[in-house]
């Protein structure tokens, strides 16, 4: 079984059989000795497009389940997974019960390579392991011998720590409840990591970073998709044992829930974000107390939260490293339907709390935010131009970076993670 959690959906035999199996479905489908078969297959295939594209709109426009449109690549593989269906059903007509059998083994064949290219758009499910979460479900919970100590001693700088020569190699990776204490907001589990200096007798007063996941999504999409874990320890390979401890937080309760990380109609997490989870933090963990030694992040929706968190709470949250972030939070694609939803319509009590109007009439002169978008993913590199404009003129120390050939997935986030952490580690003064 350890094998088959190790098999990958991306590459290699099953990449290959995917693309075998598709082959193959689509020229049995399309193969078909009637002359109104060549005026069939184009007319499928302009139905599967008018079809793909009435449920793009009423997936965004109508029912709101997305706040923007979904990638291009992805609705364009959706399109020959439909025709396949749409031919699959034209061949029962006449056909024998093994001839409809064949239709139907050959339509799959087209769907799984179809819904294989578009899991390797996203990239969030790189392995089976990924993909049944068996991976994320063997995480222990976070024991008490990794706790902070009240009565401990203060803990000496980064700067000044010089790693023993007993020291893990790798970090570990922990699970935990953050409770809403103030805001009664009720989070998923949340996910740790602690680098191999935290797993030291003698810790460093360690940096810390807090990172949101898209949505739809959870926490558990920055260890699949996301290989937070291997980043970080490659992170600290090169830095003496030296990462920020970090932890992926929660901030919508459900996989398809949309919170806007505000405090609003829908639920208090933004009060969540700012007093719940620092305040667990600093009393659970050994990590500095000092907010300049603290950053946020996140992809997606967790990139347009993270800005919030840095724009609302510079004084907590003193570096931003948004991934793809939106120009700024939303439920819909109409802009009145989410501040109707929100804030009863209340334009001005929305505005208030979004990042380009925070930035408008605050100054962040001790900030930083380090924003990536792919190249390909036009929409949000238009949004991190934005954004890094309005960041630039309140003062943030700003850096922006398109990553080639990469669009609106996980792979932005990986490409793109190891300058961000370079680049908090700059501020932070870990050495090398």
């Amino acid at each position: 079984m350890d094998f088959l959690s190790d098999v990958s959906l991306v590459d290699g035999p099953f990449l290959w059989l995917s693309i075998v199996c598709g082959a193959a479905g689509g020229a049995y489908l399309l193969w078909r000795r009637r002359r109104s078969w060549l005026l069939l297959v184009p007319a499928s295939l302009l139905v599967a497009i008018a079809v793909v594209a009435l449920i793009h709109w009423i997936l965004v426009d109508l029912m709101a389940a997305f706040s923007e449109n979904l990638p291009f690549q992805t609705v364009a593989w959706a399109v020959p997974a439909v025709a396949a269906l749409l031919l699959c059903i034209a061949r029962f007509r006449g056909n024998s019960w093994r001839g409809r059998a064949v239709s139907v083994v050959a339509m799959l064949g087209v769907a799984l390579l179809c819904v294989v290219q578009i899991n390797i758009y996203f990239g969030l499910n790189n392995t089976v392991s990924d993909l049944l979460g068996t991976a994320v479900a063997r995480i222990q919970p976070l024991e008490a011998g990794l706790k902070r100590t009240p009565d401990e001693k203060p803990a000496p700088a980064v700067s000044a720590w010089r790693a023993p020569d007993s020291m893990p190699r790798n970090g570990i990776l922990r699970k935990a409840d953050i409770p809403g204490t103030v805001s009664g907001f009720n989070a998923r589990e949340a996910y740790i990591y602690l680098p191999p200096a935290y797993q030291t007798p003698s810790r460093p007063a360690l940096p810390v970073l807090v990172l949101f996941a898209g949505q739809p999504g959870g926490p558990a999409d920055w260890l699949t998709g996301g290989q937070l874990r291997s980043l970080l320890d490659q992170y600290a390979e090169a830095h003496q044992g030296i990462a920020p401890v970090t932890v992926v937080v929660d901030p919508n309760g459900s996989a398809n829930a949309n919170t806007m990380c505000m405090d609003s109609n829908i639920a208090s997490v933004d009060t969540y974000l700012s007093q719940d989870v620092p305040a667990w933090i600093k009393a659970t963990l050994d990590v500095s107390t000092d907010h300049k030694q603290w950053a946020v992040g996140g992809f997606s929706f967790g990139g347009t939260c993270a800005m919030q968190m840095g724009t609302l709470h510079p004084e907590l949250f003193a570096s931003v490293l948004p991934f793809a972030a939106e120009r700024e939070p939303a439920l819909a694609k109409d802009r009145n339907k989410t501040i109707s939803d929100s804030f009863d319509g209340d334009v001005e009590a929305f505005e208030s709390r979004t990042p380009l109007v925070l930035m408008q009439e605050r100054t962040f002169a001790d900030s930083g935010v380090y924003l990536v978008s792919g190249e390909a993913d036009h929409e949000f590199t238009d949004y991190m131009h934005e954004l890094a404009a309005a960041a630039r003129k309140s003062g943030f120390h700003t850096e922006e970076h398109s990553i080639p050939q990469a669009g609106h997935s996980w792979d932005a986030v990986i490409r793109g993670m190891p300058g961000g952490l370079d680049f908090l580690a700059a501020r932070w003064g870990v050495p090398r």
